[in-house]
Parts: structure tokens; C-alpha cells; sequence
């Protein structure tokens, strides 16, 4: 998992909003559920949807009052990705 944000850096932007943009015209031809927003949690309106994936992956979650989100455990950290 990463967030908008940490692809944003990794193409040298700050610009996660535009990550988002992208996503929203071309998501359905990656694995969309595996970008998710700054806190942890999936993306806007695509909770259940993604929860399906998150549940067939094995992906860790955290419950929360408002549904859940993704433990930090699970999230991509690139400058480990070497290691």
C-alpha cells in the first residue's frame, strides 16, 4: 500500500491531488485499492469494494469507529524496498 502522497514523491511531485486525478481516469486498470489516503483508509466511495481485496490479500486492517483503515503495517516504504 502507498499513499497518493507517497507516489506524489516518488515522481518528484508534491502533488497528490493530481495522483488522485489519474487514479480516478485510469484506476480500474491497476490495483486502485492499494492507493490509499493520508490516514490509512481507501479510497473515498470504494470502501466495500476495496475491502474485498484488502479481506482476499491478507491485507492487515484496524477497525475504527467509521469503518476501518489500513494498519501502518501493510504500507509500502520505498527507502526499505532495497532491503
Amino acid at each position: 500500500m502507498a499513499t497518493y502522497g507517497d507516489i506524489a514523491a516518488m515522481l518528484g511531485s508534491r502533488g497528490a491531488r493530481v495522483v488522485g486525478q489519474v487514479m480516478a481516469y485510469y484506476g480500474s486498470d491497476v490495483a486502485w485499492w492499494r492507493v490509499i489516503r493520508a490516514g490509512g483508509h481507501p479510497p473515498r466511495e470504494h470502501e466495500d469494494r476495496a475491502l474485498t481485496h484488502y479481506r482476499d490479500e491478507g491485507t492487515a486492517l484496524i477497525e475504527t469507529p467509521a469503518g476501518y483503515r489500513i494498519s501502518p503495517s501493510a504500507r509500502w516504504h520505498p527507502e526499505f524496498a532495497d532491503e
